[in-house]
């Protein structure tokens, strides 16, 4: 059944609207485009924008390293530089629809955006700094700070050497070809090609190499829990999720859609953290059957979103259209994705109500 009555299941609160008001999502029309526009990409900011002047901004390793590194924005850029295609998803997209929910960010589908990123790979970096033996753990710190939780702490993420040490990480100081705008790292963030967004720190400032694990505040929040202090499970790759751009035009504010009878070309994209994209279903009857949809061409990275498209024979009456993913580790998105405190992994089917005239 959709949910439609945002007065009675959702309960939006005044703080939750003034997120949402510095946030926000990428419309669901930016599902045409191979790569989203900057402004059209989802966007979360966690406290205030810092200020950042580039020529004299640093970002700092240290830690357990035997050549600490203070690197400016010319140390980077002058470094070899990649451009890397990148799917980036909010952990809490598709929040809104698994009440009850805690006090969120209220995310329905559009916290996802494909973007090119470019920067320099991070390895080389921590081969100059000499990263010791006793080394467990990296922790990336940003220049974003504020309170969380009763807590006052700056914005920062840890990561096991096996998850960050990889060739697809990068340092990164360009998004499709311009500059890091304000709101999304400028001068420079880092970029973990496969986990969800909150664990890619912008505006950083530090990376510190440590010989435990990490257990700051944001690592500690991003948890599937079923309980508010109860043991969870921690919040890391994207999860398998397809998206359909809704056909037909809207009305307003309800966004209803309307299709004309006839052949409809249903299209979208769809993503994972655990590697290619091998299969899009469609049902265009309520999930009562399923049709295979073309997949467009495999991306060079599978880090990147794939296109798909099925051919809809819209008859006239009201009808409720889903669609499925599956990627090549097997993972394809269940029917009721498991409840969780925080709102997070959500990677039910969408489903689209349409009226056929």
């Amino acid at each position: 059944m959709v949910q439609t009555d945002t007065t009675t299941w959702q309960g939006v609160t005044q703080k939750e609207l003034g997120q949402a008001a510095r946030n926000h999502g990428m419309q669901l029309e930016g599902l045409r485009y191979d790569v989203t526009p900057i402004g059209m990409h989802y966007l979360v900011i966690h406290w205030d924008i810092p200020a950042a002047d580039e020529t004299t901004w640093s970002v700092e390793v240290d830690g357990l390293v035997d050549r600490p590194l203070s690197l400016s924005m010319d140390d980077i850029r002058a470094r070899p530089a990649v451009t890397r295609p990148v799917t980036m998803e909010c952990a809490g997209n598709g929040r809104a629809l698994m009440p009850p929910r805690a006090e969120s960010q209220p995310w329905l589908l559009e916290a996802v955006g494909n973007a090119e990123w470019t920067g320099t790979p991070l390895p080389p970096i921590l081969e100059d700094a000499g990263l010791r033996p006793d080394a467990m753990e990296l922790i990336f710190t940003g220049a974003d700070h504020g309170i969380q939780g009763e807590v006052e702490q700056d914005y920062r993420w840890g990561f096991s050497l096996a998850d960050i040490v990889k060739d697809d990480v990068l340092l990164a100081y360009g998004l499709n070809g311009h500059p890091l705008p304000p709101q999304h790292g400028f001068p420079i963030r880092l970029l973990v090609p496969d986990w969800y967004g909150m664990c890619s720190v912008k505006w950083l400032r530090r990376i510190t190499a440590v010989a435990e694990p990490f257990d700051g505040f944001q690592v500690s929040a991003y948890q599937r829990r079923q309980e508010p202090d109860g043991p969870g499970e921690r919040v890391t790759r994207k999860a398998v999720r397809a998206l359909m751009m809704p056909p037909g035009f809207s009305d307003f504010p309800a966004r209803q859609r309307f299709v004309d009878a006839g052949m409809q070309e249903l299209i979208g994209r769809a993503w994972s953290g655990w590697g290619h994209i091998d299969r899009v279903e469609v049902s265009v009857d309520g999930g009562a059957t399923w049709s295979d949809a073309e997949l467009g061409p495999k991306p060079e990275s599978p880090s990147s979103w794939r296109s798909w498209s099925l051919d809809w024979d819209a008859r006239p009456g009201e009808r409720e259209l889903l669609v499925r993913a599956t990627d090549e580790a097997g993972n394809t998105q269940p029917t009721d994705a498991p409840w969780n405190y925080g709102g997070f992994m959500n990677n039910m089917p969408q489903r689209v109500s349409a009226v056929v005239r």
